[in-house]
């Protein structure tokens, strides 16, 4: 008797293992796909300003979505500073781009997030300037459309 109620016990869990899906194959065969996470990086790109792409739009920041974005060119050095602030549209900020055109042509593109984080209040950019008129635009990506922020000439005045 107890031989066959290991007997049945054995079949009845060999039943339960097979229909519970425990018999298929390790995790090592079967993989699902992966999506790839896409990484931006903080580091400035450097390159010829006939291959820059400008971002698809150029609308200028609704007043419900206005961000505090101070820009400066420091004397001795002549380093562009982009300072945010956040600004009633901080929460849906997605993006920060600032992008210097030196007077030779040479263009350096800058974004504010390191892919991991949207801007915070107090986060800064700071590219490398010129003695001369340097050209900055700002872009700010809000609720996924660009706005051209800042387009303007910066130069420093000596008094």
């Amino acid at each position: 008797m107890k031989n066959a109620l290991f007997l049945l016990t054995a079949i009845v869990l060999i039943l339960c293992a097979l229909s519970a899906g425990c018999t298929s194959p390790s995790e090592t065969e079967i993989r699902p796909g992966e999506t790839p996470t896409p990484t931006l990086s903080t580091t400035a790109t450097t390159f010829p300003a006939t291959s820059v792409a400008t971002p698809v739009t150029m609308d200028t920041l609704p007043p419900e979505q206005y961000v505090d974005l101070q820009l400066t060119k420091e004397r001795p050095d002549y380093t562009l500073h982009l300072l945010y602030n956040g600004g009633k549209g901080e929460i849906s900020v997605q993006n920060i781009l600032m992008r210097v055109t030196l007077p030779d042509g040479q263009v350096t593109e800058q974004y504010m997030n390191d892919g991991q984080r949207k801007p915070r209040r107090g986060d800064e950019l700071v590219i490398q300037g010129s003695r001369g008129s340097d050209r900055v635009e700002v872009f700010v990506t809000s609720s996924g459309k660009t706005y051209k922020a800042i387009d303007r000439p910066m130069l420093i005045t000596f008094v």
